[in-house]
């Protein structure tokens, strides 16, 4: 832990960034968006039996095609998968949730950048992420990273 007052200061300035970000419009539409998916009682019985129904695809996904009801919860689940993601609720979470974690990885990236060009951030998006450097010489990664 930093215990200078550049230390102090730096967490001070993360405790602003994070009030910001929490009060920030996109921050709100996700809190509603959540209030509003958690007091949607189809919503919330479709979750349920999409979690139960889950469980049951598991099973049968140890055995592959070769489990007896292989095609049938196979079918299942993605029909009551497709049922929960129209849901308007659903769709409007999902929306906002999308919002808030490109908001993170934005400020994320910024911060990064400032200290460095070659710090790996998450962007969310996988062929980014892996377009970064690959660990520095010494690990086999890219070289070109310096």
């Amino acid at each position: 832990m930093l215990a200078t007052i550049e230390g102090i200061e730096i967490l001070d300035g993360a405790d602003e960034l994070a009030a910001m970000v929490v009060h920030s419009d996109v921050a709100q539409q996700y809190k509603e968006a959540k209030r509003k998916l958690l007091n949607d009682k189809k919503a919330q019985s479709l979750i349920y039996e999409f979690s139960k129904m889950k469980e049951k695809y598991e099973e049968v996904q140890r055995f592959g095609k070769y489990h007896p009801d292989y095609k049938t919860v196979s079918k299942d689940i993605r029909v009551l998968k497709r049922e929960v993601d129209l849901l308007d609720t659903v769709y409007e979470y999902k929306v906002a949730e999308k919002a808030l974690e490109k908001l993170l990885n934005e400020i994320s990236g910024i911060i990064a950048g400032q200290v460095s060009k070659n710090i790996k951030v998450p962007t969310g998006n996988p062929f980014f992420d892996n377009m970064s450097c690959g660990g520095g010489c010494g690990s086999g990664g890219s070289c070109g990273c310096g």
